[in-house]
């Protein structure tokens, strides 16, 4: 484990920052060398094909032993002063195999970009009508919120009916029946009996 955090560090050191700040170097000098910078970016093509190969072949091929001591010995030969070994890969295998597939690839990169430019234009359009309908319903969502928060609150009054008093209604139609003398002796009785014995006047006795 600690091996090949170490070899995947070394990697990036000596395969990025390294090789970086080299090309840096080169295109800030006052006298450009012109085959120093060639070097350079001949360098940069063959990782960037070693870093797309690499994102296919490395479930293949990273269980083998010594894999990336192998590959970090394979950059430095890359860039080391003594083997130059970047203008032996460019000009054996990756020159000749591009130039014989040159038309090819351009064609297949021109309908590739065609494809994603298409794709992106869909998405961008449908990512807009997405937010344009979740932003009008999140405004009738507060619209409706403010509707409801300025409206009075009705109370709830729980009205109960009382059942109708049969005695009242009969004894009103009772009275309705009775003849004058009758209902004013009955109202003097009522009378009687509300104010009690104490409240009678000797006279009504």
């Amino acid at each position: 484990m600690i091996v090949d955090f170490i070899s995947r560090a070394l990697v990036v050191l000596l395969g990025y920052a390294y090789p970086a700040f080299e090309c840096y170097k080169t295109v800030e000098r006052n006298s450009t060398d012109v085959e120093q910078l060639c070097f350079w970016c001949r360098y940069w093509i063959i990782i960037a094909l070693l870093t797309v190969f690499e994102r296919f072949g490395d479930v293949f091929v990273s269980w083998l032993p010594l894999y990336g001591e192998m590959k970090l010995a394979f950059i430095i030969y890359l860039w080391y002063p003594k083997t130059m070994g970047t203008t032996y890969m460019y000009e054996t295998f990756l020159r000749p195999n591009v130039a014989r597939y040159e038309t090819d690839i351009d064609q297949v990169i021109g309908e590739f970009k065609a494809k994603a430019w298409n794709m992106a234009i869909f998405h961008v359009q449908n990512s807009l009508k997405f937010g344009q309908t979740t932003f009008l319903q999140f405004l009738q969502y507060l619209a409706n919120q403010s509707t409801a928060a300025q409206e009075p609150q009705k109370p709830n009054l729980l009205v109960s009916r009382s059942p109708p008093n049969d005695t009242v209604h009969v004894q009103e139609q009772a009275s309705e029946a009775q003849t004058p003398e009758s209902y004013m002796a009955d109202v003097i009785h009522r009378a009687r009996t509300k104010r009690g014995p104490r409240d009678s006047h000797p006279n009504d006795q």
